[in-house]
């Protein structure tokens, strides 16, 4: 399958400037996007209790809210393609609430995963891709490190969020507590007003992705849907790899993040202490996400970046596979440590790999074609992990097979992308040859030859000699 040549951005990325505040922004609404499903999990105990429900029932609230951030990434692409990133995420900040103040007034768990699953994910859905599209575009030498910096908006919101939903519970209850998480989440809309729009200079081509019109007439539905969601990505092959990888890897990624707070409680320790072990993680995932985007950055490592992310994957499962060893609190701090780390570089390098892959002028239908399949993993790992708590009585057992399949994908992703590299250096040195060819052609015969040579005039595909040669540092793939 030929790897499809990337389509680079019509105008250069200022890689500063407004971006810093682009990249706040971005922060923020990651931040919330990513820590809010996991935080909400200090009131599980008490929801639970109070509308008798088991553990694999309740771990379903997560599960959807993060099943429709991921499912609700084409609409959100298609949104971001048309409108631009600012309203986009203005508007989900306002479902995000606005979910989370009716759920405070549910009184069943279906009600629950409807509020807080269902709205409040779509809402996070609108603040997630919009903040990793508009970072590529403002961000070009320097887009792992900015990439991952925002990913530590994960963390940080995480590391705070969890303690103060304690607080918050032991003073209000987990109803006024989710009245006072509702206006916090608002303050998405703010992140959305520093998305400044960016593309050419005036009298250039406009950018598709900020919401431009063209002059032209108005097109069918499905010529309106491709246009505004490159449906030939799936024709991509590093497109294709990435997707096969991360559908496997989210059946074990959120699972052992879900029931770290309720294991520790099932051994025994005290509700504080529990909700301090997601701030711990969280602690050490916020130093190692910008860590990581700065490490991917190196020359070294930034044209083999793939495998960094295909090592944390393997790390993240051989953290899950020891965690059962810990039997004390001082057990599960360590692990907690080395579980933040992992998923700290997991996070980091998740969104980088795929815009390495395709780059950043397709990311936004690349991320969302991405998200909505991923949806399903996303929705059943972590229910599948609860009823292995609920058949078994242990958690040993869902933390063994999350561990397994995070290695499995691991280790597929290593075998899968050096295959590919593989194929890419070939590809180049194909087309190298070919221009070699047309130029010792052209010098021979005479002027005119060359374009003969690769069959047909500058700039007509018949005839190619493969590949369009790339810049350094960029993939076709």
């Amino acid at each position: 399958m030929p790897a499809p040549v990337n389509v680079k951005l019509d105008y250069v990325p200022p890689d500063g400037g407004w971006g810093w505040a682009v990249l706040v922004g971005s922060f923020i609404s990651i931040g919330f996007s990513y820590a809010f499903p996991k935080a909400i999990t200090v009131f599980y105990k008490e929801i639970q209790e109070v509308f008798d429900a088991s553990y694999s029932e309740i771990a379903w609230i997560s599960s959807i809210m993060l099943a429709i951030m991921y499912a609700g990434g084409p609409i959100s692409s298609i949104l971001v393609n048309r409108f631009g990133s600012r309203p986009v995420v203005i508007i989900g900040g306002m479902l995000a609430g606005l979910g989370m103040i009716i759920s405070s007034f549910c009184t069943s768990i279906v009600q629950l995963y409807i509020c807080v699953g269902v709205i409040g994910g779509f809402g996070l859905a609108l603040n997630l891709q919009p903040a990793l599209t508009i970072l590529g575009r403002y961000f070009d030498k320097r887009r792992p490190m900015a990439i991952g910096l925002a990913m530590a908006g994960s963390p940080v919101v995480l590391s705070s969020l969890a303690p103060f939903n304690q607080v918050l519970f032991d003073a209000f209850g987990w109803r006024g507590s989710f009245l006072i998480l509702a206006g916090i989440l608002f303050n998405c809309c703010l992140a959305g007003s520093l998305m400044r729009p960016i593309g050419p200079k005036k009298g250039s081509a406009p950018a598709e992705s900020e919401g431009s019109k063209a002059a032209e007439p108005e097109p069918g539905i499905l010529a309106t849907i491709s246009r505004l969601l490159d449906l030939t990505l799936f024709r991509h092959r590093g497109f294709l790899i990435y997707l096969a990888g991360n559908v496997l890897l989210f059946f074990g990624l959120f699972a052992p993040l879900i029931f770290l707070a309720p294991y520790a409680k099932h051994m025994g320790v005290d509700q504080y202490s529990a909700a301090f072990l997601l701030s711990i993680l969280a602690l050490v995932d916020m130093v190692t996400r910008p860590l990581t985007g700065i490490l991917g950055n190196l020359k070294l490592v930034r044209p083999r970046i793939q495998y960094l992310f295909s090592f944390s994957l393997i790390f993240n499962g051989f953290c899950h596979l020891m965690g059962p060893m810990a039997t004390d609190y001082g057990g599960l701090v360590i692990y907690a440590i080395f579980f933040g780390i992992a998923f700290g570089m997991v996070s980091a390098m998740l969104f980088e790999t795929l815009m390495d892959l395709v780059g950043a002028a397709r990311f936004s239908s690349a991320v969302g074609l991405v998200t909505i399949i991923e949806s399903c993993p996303v929705l059943l790992g972590p229910p599948i992990g609860g009823m292995l708590v609920d058949v078994t009585g242990e958690y040993k057992y869902m933390f063994y097979v999350s561990g397994a399949i995070l290695c499995v994908a691991g280790i597929f992703l290593f075998i899968a992308n050096f295959i590919n590299y593989r194929l890419l250096d070939r590809e180049r040195e194909a087309a190298e040859r070919g221009t070699e060819l047309a130029e010792a052609a052209s010098f021979l015969n005479g002027p005119g030859s060359a374009e003969g040579a690769r069959g047909g005039p500058p700039g007509s595909e018949a005839g190619a000699a493969g590949p369009v040669p790339l810049a350094p540092g960029e993939s076709n793939a």
